[in-house]
């Protein structure tokens, strides 16, 4: 488990080059001063911004392979998951979906900033955003998981992995699911708080439950 700031700036150094984390360095930087004129985070967080949100977002890595397509997240608000996935891992596709203007705009001056060219911020509700297949479907705080699954159905394929951190509602919201849709996915307990929880997908279980 991850206690403190200091083991959460060597967790995510073991997952990434000097580069990433002088990327994470600007972005951490960038952030706390944004954070002065709209609240993209909780103000109490800001001290342990490695522990809370980077390391927690850096930790999803571990859950899926190196060569993947597409990288989807849902909401991105201040950048958690998908921005931090795509400082860590440049050379990987990543769509930041984000519907609110102030935050589209700080996340594309971010990825303009730290030259995140496999970055895009998708700046519209996803139910505007045109269907393609994603490899990875990452949502934070998007949605209570019914609907969320709804959602980006349509994105999805049988060998797609969701990667939805829920924080300590993650069992109470899975046992809410159809037991067809509650089989695709399993609690992977979180890094960064022994009483969290990371929803999972098994694709080989999401093409079962499609196929019902």
């Amino acid at each position: 488990m991850i206690a403190d700031e200091t083991e959460a700036r060597a967790f995510v150094a073991g997952l990434c080059d000097g580069a990433a984390m002088e990327r994470l360095e600007r972005f951490c930087a960038l952030l706390a001063a944004e954070n002065e004129r709209q609240n993209l985070i909780a103000r109490a967080t800001v001290p342990e911004l490695w522990r809370r949100h980077i390391a927690d977002s850096a930790q999803l890595l571990l859950l899926v392979p190196r060569e993947t397509g597409p990288w989807l997240d849902l909401g991105t608000g201040a950048g958690f998951p998908g921005l931090v996935i795509a400082m860590m891992q440049p050379d990987r596709d990543v769509r930041l979906v984000e519907s609110r203007r102030r935050r589209v705009e700080w996340l594309q001056s971010v990825t303009e900033a730290l030259d995140l060219q496999r970055c895009v911020v998708l700046g519209a509700r996803l139910e505007q955003i045109p269907s393609f297949s994603a490899s990875v479907i990452s949502g934070r705080a998007f949605a209570p998981l019914p609907r969320l699954l709804s959602l980006s159905a349509r994105f999805s394929t049988s060998d797609t992995i969701w990667l939805l951190p829920k924080g300590r509602s993650a069992k109470q919201e899975l046992e809410e699911l159809p037991v067809s849709r509650r089989k695709m996915f399993h609690v992977k307990q979180s890094l960064t708080d022994p009483e969290s929880g990371i929803l999972v997908s098994d694709p080989a279980r999401t093409a079962t439950a499609k196929a019902r």
